[in-house]
């Protein structure tokens, strides 16, 4: 799929303190993102998920711990290009150009690769257009981008990622803003890039049932702490998942393919239909 070594790469958090003015909102948090495995972090709004991510993006200053890569080289030791052509990050937003086109958006990708004047990056023209194609954009290449809806732009944006060309991909909360198709197609093509690329992939998810299908390991934070990683199986319990979110959360796994599906339990949820 790349022009990059194809060593496998991975990242890694350990001790990590994070906060704002002050407060600590991540409390020694420990985090291996493996290559060709798919890690997703769920828990409450304000568990410190998206704080977590920027830290392991070198976007959020340390309080304390380090974030290392495979090779053990400490994310601090390299320039700002040296770790983009490592590590990329989809955040939650970021602001739309205006009278930019979609491939040149996805182009904003190539930037480590590039010298002065976008000059010296032969592989960058196939790694947009394949970029494009799997995230599914070619067709509005030539689209400004503040023309798109919501969720075509979240596709441009990850096309953006795929086009930086990183052996470790972090995504919070991908699937916003997405129907239902793009959404399991943004599942799917995680999937695809730990499987048959050996990306490691680390991604914040809300919904349960998505980090359940998707992941090979789930970290459930709790309060700025990580209150277990492990196996969906083992971490997506009924009792940590009740604990942590405040409300019973019931889970059941298929006999026959072992899918596990969480059901979140409300006053009305055993209304009888009409």
């Amino acid at each position: 799929m790349s022009s990059r070594d194809s060593r496998a790469e991975g990242l890694q958090g350990v001790d990590l303190r994070l906060g704002y003015h002050g407060a600590t909102v991540v409390h020694d948090a420990a985090i291996t993102l493996r290559p060709g495995a798919v890690t997703a972090l769920v828990g409450p709004n304000g568990s410190g998920k998206s704080t977590l991510l920027r830290g392991l993006a070198r976007l959020h200053p340390l309080e304390h711990g380090e974030v290392r890569l495979t090779d053990g080289t400490s994310a601090r030791a390299l320039t700002a290009r040296e770790f983009a052509r490592r590590v990329t990050l989809l955040a939650q937003s970021r602001p739309t150009p205006s009278g930019v086109t979609v491939r040149d958006v996805v182009g904003y990708g190539r930037h480590p690769y590039r010298g002065r004047w976008r000059a010296g990056d032969p592989d960058g023209p196939a790694m947009i257009d394949r970029a494009m194609a799997t995230t599914g954009v070619t067709a509005m290449a030539d689209r400004p981008v503040d023309e798109l809806s919501g969720g075509e732009l979240q596709r441009v944006w990850l096309a953006t990622c795929l086009a930086q060309d990183t052996g470790v991909l972090l995504l919070d909360e991908p699937t916003t803003f997405l129907d239902l198709r793009y959404q399991v197609e943004i599942l799917d093509l995680m999937r695809d890039l730990a499987d048959d690329h050996d990306v490691a992939v680390g991604v914040v998810l809300h919904d349960l049932n998505q980090a359940a299908a998707v992941a090979d390991e789930v970290v459930l934070l709790h309060g700025g702490r990580v209150r277990a990683t492990g196996a969906p199986n083992d971490v997506l319990t009924e009792q940590a998942l009740t604990e942590t979110y405040g409300i019973r959360i019931e889970v059941t796994v298929d006999p026959v393919n072992g899918i596990l599906t969480t059901r979140p339990v409300g006053r009305h949820s055993t209304r009888a239909l009409a």
